[in-house]
């Protein structure tokens, strides 16, 4: 058996030449690591982040197949805030529906990539001097990415850490010295995690540049994040203190005022603690994230928000994350003010079951209720109080409850399935592309939300909603719709507070499943589109991905189970 992880032993010179920034080639007889390292750390660093974003070539794909597009979908998917429109041949579907194989493009490419970049930070670790004042900056970085991307690759491949730090985790590559492979556990890579970012802290002041670059503000942001995850709330809730001591601003002050503007400046946002930076000329097009939720110039505009995601912005329909990033599209102008009455065709797991039945809506002004006619039966919408506080609208049909929507008339349907046609905007209109953005991956509004859900785990109730207000006031929420341990609106704990408002925050930037899952709850995917209609366990073994097959048959490491 091959000791040997085949995609973390790289010769420098070959990542040197893999990115696609602007870089000098050293040919690997002419010019030893150290030398390369000595004169162009900042340029293999600057690899490192260009690796995130460049066009990789993997089993005939090269168009659009790059880390972050990947990672963003196989994060994000296989959660409940999207709407599967249609099928696919991108491998996005797999993940979509739970139904991954070990040879899939975006399984591989993710693995691969990942690991390159952990070995060119190994590079750089192992080679600068960290004693020299020059050096403390990319070295800071290169810990911060190290541990960045053994966080993706162990909250992808591996279960939770409230599931146990004993379960397998993934490889734990801290040295491109160390030939032999194993799965560490786990708790060992976390624990390496954590060293890895309090070291970067560490080293690292601002930014060298936009959000784009590493900082010490981006290093503790994340590690805020992982604590969360290790469930080390007092950890958490102390470094997100510290962090605004430090900056010493209150919470609020570090949002961007005008959330609508946000997204498409994210890279020289304030808000922004680090995000995957492009350039007008890395507009991916069809082939960006940004191209499967929204079909303006030129996208795909196939993933569209659940149900059950548009149910919970109804509950205050001028919160600007519904009104600014989620656009309704129409076959006119404008909203027709007749309605149609959107309803799944049944709870079933069958095919045409998740598909979409119209009907008529006739307003009856007398009882103030809305009904519809199919054959002889006259059917009463029913505008239901959810929690004692908020509606939703609701059919008896066939002696099954079901949600329904009431959209205007001429709605844009996507056919077969009648599903309606809402294009979210948060990974497009950068630089007026509706195509174009830097993907964001940390930024305060987590931050914050973070330590919402650490003080909601201790029962701190009063501080929980006060972060959470924080995040509410900015989206435009009205006082009347502010927590507090005298009205929760109701709600019956703080922590199914913050992870709804979790969910609204930060929908469709890779969060939704990780909450879900970590905090031992089942996913409810009981609604409209292609993906399953079925009630996700926790303990579903496809949560997590396989191991690629070009991985576990050469270097032999232990499969994930149920693959």
């Amino acid at each position: 058996m091959k000791t040997k992880l085949i995609y973390l032993t790289v010769v420098l010179a070959m990542m040197l030449g893999f990115a696609s920034c602007k870089m000098d080639y050293y040919p690997s007889d002419e010019q030893s690591s150290d030398v390369i390292i000595k004169e162009s750390s900042s340029t293999i660093m600057d690899g490192c982040y260009s690796l995130l974003k460049d066009e990789i070539e993997y089993l005939g794909w090269p168009s659009g197949n790059t880390y972050c597009r990947h990672y963003f979908q196989m994060a994000e998917f296989p959660a409940d805030n999207i709407c599967l429109s249609g099928k696919s041949t991108d491998p996005l579907f797999q993940a979509t529906t739970y139904t991954m194989t070990d040879n899939l493009q975006n399984v591989g490419t993710l693995w691969m990539v990942g690991y390159k970049i952990i070995s060119m930070t190994n590079t750089l670790i192992e080679g600068m001097d960290e004693s020299k004042a020059e050096n403390k900056q990319i070295l800071g970085e290169a810990y911060f990415m190290r541990a960045l991307i053994h966080f993706n690759m162990v909250t992808l491949f591996a279960k939770p850490y409230s599931f146990g730090r004993d379960k397998i985790g993934v490889p734990l590559r801290t040295s491109n010295k160390d030939a032999n492979v194993k799965r560490n556990t786990v708790g060992e890579v976390y624990d390496q995690i954590v060293e890895d970012l309090n070291k970067a802290a560490e080293l690292m002041g601002k930014s060298r540049g936009n959000a784009g670059y590493a900082s010490r503000e981006a290093a503790l942001g994340l590690l805020s994040r992982v604590y969360l995850y290790m469930e080390d709330y007092d950890n958490c809730i102390k470094t997100v203190d510290n962090m605004f001591k430090e900056a010493g601003v209150a919470p609020a002050d570090k949002l961007e005022p005008n959330i609508g503007d946000y997204f498409k400046n994210a890279k020289n946002s304030k808000e922004t603690l680090f995000c995957i930076a492009h350039e007008a000329t890395e507009d991916r097009a069809q082939s960006a994230i940004g191209s499967m939720y929204n079909g303006e110039g030129g996208g795909w505009g196939e993933i569209y928000p659940s149900f059950s995601l548009l149910n919970l912005y109804e509950r205050y329909p001028m919160d600007k994350r519904y009104t600014e990033f989620i656009r309704p599209q129409y076959s006119d102008e404008t909203p027709s003010a007749d309605l149609k009455v959107f309803m799944p065709r049944g709870t079933a797991g069958s095919e045409e079951k998740r598909d979409i039945q119209l009907f008529t809506a006739v307003y009856d002004s007398g009882t103030d209720t809305y009904s519809f006619k199919e054959g002889g039966t006259t059917y009463t919408v029913e505008k239901r109080l959810i929690q004692g506080e908020y509606y939703e609208y609701h059919v008896n049909y066939g002696s099954e409850d079901r949600t329904v929507l009431l959209l205007p008339e001429n709605m844009a349907k996507r056919s077969p399935g009648n599903y309606p046609k809402f294009f979210s905007t948060k990974f497009g209109y950068q630089d007026g592309s509706p195509t174009l953005s830097s993907p964001v991956v940390l930024r305060w509004a987590e931050v914050i939300l973070n330590r919402a859900e650490a003080y909601a785990h201790q029962n701190k109730e009063k501080e929980a909603f006060d972060d959470v207000n924080i995040i509410r006031e900015r989206a435009g929420i009205p006082a009347a719709g502010m927590f507090s341990t005298a009205n929760k609106h109701g709600y019956t704990n703080a922590l199914d507070v913050v992870l709804d408002e979790r969910r609204l925050e930060l929908a469709f930037e890779g969060h939704r499943m990780f909450d879900v899952y970590r905090n031992k709850r089942s996913m409810n995917r009981q609604y409209p589109g292609l993906q399953p209609w079925k009630i996700v366990p926790c303990d579903e073994p496809h949560i997590q991905y396989p191991i690629p097959y070009a991985e576990w048959t050469v270097s032999g490491i232990e499969r994930n189970p149920g693959y």
